[in-house]
């Protein structure tokens, strides 16, 4: 560490997120490493954030441990009124002072995967069974599953149930299906 530059630590919990607000993640355990420089007027902050944070599973709802590791750069200035914008954030001379708690929340959420979801065979069963039911368009559907001798669980994770015969004509809107 050298004259012009500080180190800091921070250990984010479930408290953090509570407090912040949060839109999309509720819970987590993390380590901020924050590092400022002083540069020719300009504060250079870097972050490192490590940890795990849990987020509701976009298939079945139940609770979701996705890992973070990011690191992620920040510059700031002093000026006239605050601004935020392209890749520097202009602080009032007045306040002196810049909260990052909200900007470490955003490095956290855009580390983390668009599409939330556990891993082949992990989602909540008892939710994969009731959602295959109504994604069901016919009462045929309920009668072939029957036939086939599947119950609603069995559907999601059978191939029997996919290998049976399908109109072409639905195999586009099929696709757009098997990806929620």
């Amino acid at each position: 560490m050298t004259e012009n530059s500080a180190d800091y630590e921070f250990s984010l919990a479930n408290q953090f997120f509570a407090d912040i607000d949060a839109p999309e993640i509720q819970k987590g355990k993390l380590q901020v490493q924050l590092n400022v420089r002083k540069t020719m007027g300009v504060y250079v902050l870097t972050f490192h954030i490590e940890g795990s944070v849990i987020v509701p599973c976009d298939r079945c709802l139940d609770d979701l441990e996705l890992p973070v590791m990011t690191d992620d750069t920040l510059k700031v200035k002093l000026g006239a009124a605050f601004s935020d914008e392209d890749d520097m954030v202009i602080v009032p001379e007045e306040d002196g002072y810049i909260n990052v708690a909200w900007f470490m929340y955003e490095f956290i959420a855009l580390s983390l995967p668009m599409k939330h979801v556990h891993a082949p065979g992990k989602c909540n069963k008892s939710m994969m069974g009731a959602l295959n039911k109504h994604l069901r368009t016919s009462a045929d559907e309920d009668e072939e599953m029957t036939e086939l001798g599947l119950d609603d669980e069995e559907a999601l994770d059978d191939e029997a149930f996919e290998a049976r015969e399908i109109d072409p004509r639905w195999n586009e809107l099929k696709k757009i299906l098997d990806n929620n």
